[in-house]
């Protein structure tokens, strides 16, 4: 049987630059270094003839947010970005405050690129700090320093309207002191939003087969406490497992995978979810640059598509649900996902007695346990 929303969701776009300048030791994204000249623009009329491919399945849909990830999106040019931007528009109907999202790389960028970029139409800019101290920037192979970390935080501030910092914690020896002055330099420069995320060794990376001296799990868990407690004084809300804003200044982009809203992903590897008046789909693109260049041009820039079974959509959507930590209204599980909540009472009333979920007629949300174990939360609806 299949099982559909009870309305479209909300529809968001996410496009994928896969280059980057040097692939970093603990990153298992679908990234590749830029040994030879990137081919910018066979990859944008690939990116064109990708969306336009994919036009159909989202007809008479309007986008709320688009977000350039990779790699490295500030690899590219002021002038590739206003082209597919340009496209964009003039294929798809946008809103009329879309929030568009461009990563960039502190080391590949200056003052030219950042007006350029702001011209095109980019108004939130998300830059990838991970630390303010040389040592554990050289540690997690980054391309740029402290001065150029500072440096292009403030140019960003300067000239977008929005701005986000990411930075990671339970780095390769560092310690809890080191932690909280990475966080206070992050807060006294005064972004919009802080994305703060713990190092993990996944699989496939080089910090995988080859393990640094990282911070034992208790002062990990020091790490994230006080770091949530010092953004806090500072204003930010944390208002998902690794987000932090002030008010009214939330990742839109974000917020709509969280509340299992709709995504186009176009360019090499990127993924989609879609709704349908009798179905949820997913589907992923051809993940090598080159493969996804030869194929998109050609028509067939999908590599793989399928229909989420009924019976996996709970987990799902609990899957992004409870990284929010306010959750989110019950009705919104109907609305999503066709189903009706008492399909999974069972289990959230298990979830209840162990300590790791709030329940309400107006909320579904981890509870501060729930979010500390928030595999083992979400492992009930699998079960």
């Amino acid at each position: 049987m299949s099982s559909a929303p009870t309305e479209p969701p909300p529809l968001s776009l996410y496009i994928h630059i896969p280059w980057c300048v040097r692939k970093c030791p603990y990153c298992d994204f679908n990234s590749h270094e830029s040994r030879t000249e990137i081919p910018e623009a066979a990859y944008v009329d690939a990116l064109i003839a990708d969306l336009e491919q994919s036009v159909p399945r989202i007809w008479g849909r309007r986008v709320h947010s688009i977000f350039f990830g990779g790699g490295t999106p500030s690899l590219f040019s002021a002038e590739a970005i206003d082209r597919i931007l340009s496209h964009v528009r003039a294929l798809v109907p946008l809103s009329i405050d879309c929030e568009i999202t461009l990563e960039a790389n502190p080391g590949t960028v200056d003052a030219a690129h950042f007006r350029g970029y702001r011209a095109a139409g980019v108004n939130r800019l998300s830059l990838g700090i991970q630390s303010f101290d040389s040592d554990y920037l050289h540690k997690l192979g980054r391309i740029h320093d402290e001065t150029q970390a500072v440096a292009a935080a403030e140019l960003a501030l300067g000239t977008f309207d929005s701005v986000n910092l990411d930075v990671m914690y339970a780095l390769p020896g560092q310690s809890l002191e080191h932690a909280l002055a990475d966080a206070q330099r992050a807060c006294d420069l005064k972004p919009a939003h802080l994305s703060f995320y713990h190092l993990t060794l996944e699989p496939n990376t080089p910090f995988h087969r080859t393990p640094p001296a990282l911070p034992d799990d208790d002062t990990s868990a020091s790490m994230q406490e006080a770091i949530e407690d010092l953004l806090g004084q500072h204003g930010y809300t944390h208002y998902e497992t690794s987000a932090f804003a002030h008010p009214g200044k939330q990742c839109r982009h974000n917020r709509n995978y969280w509340q299992f809203g709709d995504y186009l992903g176009i360019g090499a590897g990127a993924h989609s979810k879609l709704s349908f008046h009798d179905r949820i789909t997913r589907e992923s693109r051809h993940k090598h640059p080159k493969r996804y260049l030869e194929h998109a041009t050609q028509g067939h820039a999908v590599e793989q598509q399928w229909q989420i079974p009924r019976d996996e959509l709970p987990f799902e959507f609990m899957m992004n649900a409870l990284r929010l930590t306010d959750g989110v209204d019950p009705a919104l599980f109907k609305m999503r996902t066709g189903l009706p909540l008492e399909h999974m009472s069972p289990v959230l009333q298990h979830a209840v007695a162990k300590g790791l979920l709030d329940l309400s007629p107006t909320r579904i949300a981890p509870t501060p346990l729930g979010q500390r174990f928030l595999n083992e939360l979400l492992q009930l609806f699998l079960d």
